[in-house]
């Protein structure tokens, strides 16, 4: 088993050779305009790392905070379990960990319905 079947965000390793060669012709031509000097690259690289990654982090921030309020709902009022199910499935959409935690805490949470359930059935049927 590859450790990205596991964890789920593991990027797609290419050959640089391939790549280049799937450039265009003129794309590896100098060129000599000004945001083409090198001084640039790193903010260019930059720029396309945020530009590629702006979801994922967005998502990820978002989930996180999602979660951490409902964690705080446990203790204070409001629907802890609800707001940390939600977290975790903003989350799964793009890791596959949480993915299989929200599995984990629905059927966790369908029990704990089930159970509150039968106690007033039970207590209704007395």
């Amino acid at each position: 088993m590859h450790r990205r079947d596991v964890w789920g965000d593991d990027p797609e390793e290419r050959e640089a050779e391939a790549f280049v060669e799937g450039l265009p012709d003129d794309a590896l031509t100098p060129a000599h305009r000004w945001h083409h000097h090198s001084v640039f690259v790193p903010f260019k690289v930059v720029g396309a790392f945020i530009s590629r990654n702006a979801k994922r982090v967005a998502v990820t921030v978002l989930g996180l905070v999602v979660v951490l309020a409902g964690i705080l709902m446990l203790v204070l009022p409001g629907p802890g379990m609800v707001t940390i199910i939600a977290g975790l499935a903003i989350l799964a959409t793009e890791y596959v960990w949480a993915e299989r935690l929200l599995a984990v805490a629905k059927v966790r949470a369908a029990r704990a319905k089930d159970a509150a359930m039968d106690r007033v059935r039970g207590r209704s049927g007395r």
